[in-house]
């Protein structure tokens, strides 16, 4: 980027991802299930997105919600989404996978990049999930992963702080309008990821409330979620003057 940043929003929806260009994303991560942290989206949402915007689409691998510790027939599914995702446009990729004891789980990352290949390939916050850090950050480096999302492996980016620096001094070469401008300034990272999402009231007009679609700690069935442009354009704004 001419900036010397890039700005990239986790989206699931078309609506979502079409706001996010308008707000200036450099790029999109494309997601179903953020409520979970997002999991792999429906190929139709991916050929539609790709017809709607022109930045680069990421798209999330991850069968279910829950931790990082696949079974086999969970990375056969994961295998067929990565080379549907290929097929139907995808930019790049992003995953992760653990072993049960907290560490990169090497042998299923080599063999799921080499099914991403040729494409870049993100390792997403599942490390932040890791046993150790720097550690875990040297193994990916030589797996040959192109980024690294974290939150500084703390339940959010501004707490995190001070891991995030260290983990971009080492490679050397949750965000909001509150937060972004001590983040950048306190890091030495160059891209940064959010999802700059706001409620949408929904336009049903008759509305049942004693009936849910999902578990009680679900996202509100009459509320939509979806990124904001107006707080895309704030975030870039703010890292514009400070990068």
């Amino acid at each position: 980027m001419d900036d010397g940043f890039l700005m990239e929003v986790c989206v699931d929806s078309v609506e979502s991802a079409v706001n996010a260009e308008r707000g200036g994303a450099g790029r999109i991560e494309l997601c179903a299930g953020l409520v979970e942290g997002g999991t792999t989206p429906s190929m139709g949402l991916l050929q539609v997105v790709k017809q709607c915007v022109r930045v680069p689409v990421f798209v999330m691998i991850r069968p279910r919600g829950g931790d990082f510790l696949y079974s086999d027939r969970e990375v056969e599914v994961m295998k067929a989404d990565i080379r549907l995702a290929k097929l139907h446009g995808a930019d790049g990729l992003v995953f992760g996978a653990l072993t049960e004891d907290g560490r990169i789980d090497t042998e299923l990352c080599t063999a799921l990049l080499a099914v991403c290949r040729p494409l870049p390939v993100t390792f997403h916050r599942a490390f932040d999930m890791v046993h150790d850090p720097q550690v875990a950050l040297e193994t990916l480096i030589s797996l040959g992963f192109e980024r690294v999302l974290t939150s500084g492996c703390d339940s959010s980016a501004l707490e995190g702080l001070s891991l995030i620096k260290k983990l971009a001094e080492q490679v050397r070469g949750g965000i909001t309008e509150r937060n972004l401008q001590r983040i950048l300034e306190g890091s030495s990272a160059s891209e940064f990821h959010c999802s700059a999402r706001s409620a949408r009231d929904s336009g049903m007009k008759f509305r049942n409330p004693n009936v849910a679609m999902g578990a009680s700690f679900s996202a509100p069935e009459y509320s939509v979620k979806v990124a904001d442009v107006a707080k895309v354009r704030t975030l870039n704004a703010i890292a514009k003057n400070i990068l």
